[in-house]
């Protein structure tokens, strides 16, 4: 073919000595693909022989997936020498956020609750037990601990118990917080989780002139949420989508979020919990599975599924979200969108169970009603079964430096570095995951766990190995979930 004048012909373009390989991993995608994966969350999908070719130096410079391998850091050549510097760049953007420590600072104000939930992570206690709440100056120290963190952006979280049966302490904490930012000058914002029953005009009122935003549970239709989450002389369901309401009217619709907590009931029934979420105003929904800790241990109600069944419940629940926006309703998975920000965000993704190292003590902290100070939420409710882990210290004694860097955190960061952990160094999925110390510890005994056999991997691992899937082969599908990202 003649070429036009001032165009050179692709083979004066080729590189003139061979390719260099970048660090990568792979993994079998299907029977026919592996998906090769670099640090920064690039991936490139191949078929064998490709991959192969690309081991041995064999890959020619015409091949159509070259300039993909090219492009996204797994090769490079002569003209492409650029390319290390780059992936350094994107290496450091991911790891960036690292240094800026903690940015949530979740408050335990109370372990008093008017639920008797069945899946309860903690200890809950009845409505007259006071003595569960936390103590003024335990919240005053409290703060003292959360503006010391660099963080430019500082989130308190109140929880519980039911949080709004101690309101008078979030208000103080809330005003506490805004009169000391004055000086440090962060991005403040606050959430309080709540089942909603008690929420009333005063409370709305005070969080109005606020960066004040609400998350509550949903488990699905009425049924299934008030089989779950009993609440005693009424409807647990109808106080929670009578509350949304409410705050969504008066505050609006972005303030007030909701969770699920998918119970062996709700397996058969992904379609009717998204449909309830549609009904209610919502544009995302979180598939999440059922945790370890507390009640769902006591009753056995978390060994009545598997791994396996979330997986099947998860996939159906994307399939038909992603029917939903194919009908022109918005509708998003928050687990997928959370991956594919890892996927395709130079910065990846805040959510700190997927977090190297783990997100524990660095990425969220936990104050609890008595004072004592936890890497993690779930550290918390690992403590209320006898397991104290992952106590960092008192907040009667306690300072930022011997939290941070006291041995009971640092040792178990050291621990949770996916990238030197046995199985997960060489894994595929590692650039769109991350440990889970406290899982692996309630369910294993160790923080780091036995891969081979932890649940947590194995879905991690199926989830990814599906969204790539779809993305690869379903172009309606990778539009919709490009917009998540």
């Amino acid at each position: 073919m003649k070429l036009a004048p001032g165009f050179r012909s692709p083979a004066e373009l080729a590189p003139s000595g061979a390719y260099r390989l970048l660090p990568f991993r792979f993994d079998r995608l299907d029977e026919h693909r592996y998906v090769v994966t670099n640090d920064v969350g690039e991936y490139v999908v191949l078929h064998r022989e490709d991959l192969v070719a690309l081991v041995r130096h064999e890959l020619g410079f015409g091949h159509p997936s070259y300039r993909a391998l090219q492009s996204r850091h797994f090769l490079f050549d002569d003209d492409s020498r650029v390319a290390v510097d780059l992936l350094a760049l994107k290496y450091r953007t991911r790891a960036d956020p690292v240094a800026n420590f903690t940015g949530l600072h979740i408050f335990v104000v109370t372990l008093r609750c008017d639920h008797s939930c069945h899946y309860c992570q903690v200890s809950r206690q009845t409505e007259d037990r006071t003595q569960f709440d936390m103590q003024r100056g335990h919240a005053e120290k409290a703060l003292e601990l959360v503006f010391r963190s660099p963080s430019p952006s500082i989130k308190l979280e109140f929880q519980g118990g039911e949080s709004l049966l101690n309101f008078e302490l979030i208000r103080f904490i809330i005003e506490r917080a805004e009169q000391l930012n004055r000086t440090h000058r962060r991005d403040l914002q606050f959430v309080i989780a709540s089942n909603l029953s008690r929420l009333d005009g005063e409370m709305l009122e005070f969080c109005r002139r606020r960066p004040v935003f609400f998350s509550t549970s949903l488990d699905g239709p009425q049924d299934l949420h008030d089989a779950h989450r009993p609440l005693r002389g009424g409807s647990s369901y109808r106080a929670a989508v009578e509350g949304i309401a409410r705050v969504q009217a008066e505050l609006g619709p972005d303030r007030v979020a909701a969770l699920m907590t998918t119970t062996p009931a709700s397996l058969e029934r992904v379609e009717e919990i998204i449909d309830e979420y549609v009904r209610r105003g919502f544009t995302s929904i979180f598939l999440r599975n059922m945790s370890p800790y507390g009640f769902a241990v006591r009753t056995r109600l978390v060994r009545r599924y598997d791994a396996t069944s979330w997986i099947e419940f998860y996939k159906r629940g994307l399939a038909y979200i992603l029917e939903l926006n194919r009908r022109g309703h918005r509708m998003q998975e928050d687990f997928t969108a959370i991956l594919l920000q890892k996927m395709f965000r130079p910065a990846g993704s805040a959510y700190v169970d997927l977090q190297s190292p783990a997100g524990i003590g660095i990425g969220a902290i936990v104050y609890n009603y008595d004072g004592a100070i936890y890497a993690s939420d779930e550290g918390r409710m690992l403590a209320e079964m006898g397991d104290h882990s992952f106590r960092l210290g008192h907040l009667d004694d306690a300072t930022f430096e011997s939290v941070m860097t006291g041995s009971t955190l640092v040792d178990v960061l050291e621990d949770t570095l996916p990238e030197s952990a046995p199985m997960c160094a060489e894994c595929a999925f590692l650039p769109y995951c991350g440990a889970d110390p406290v899982f692996h510890r309630a369910t294993m005994g160790d923080p780091v766990g036995h891969k081979a056999f932890s649940a947590f991997c194995k879905k991690q691992m199926a989830v990814v190995r599906h969204v790539i899937g779809l993305l690869e082969d379903d172009e309606v599908a990778r539009e919709i979930m490009l917009g998540w990202a």
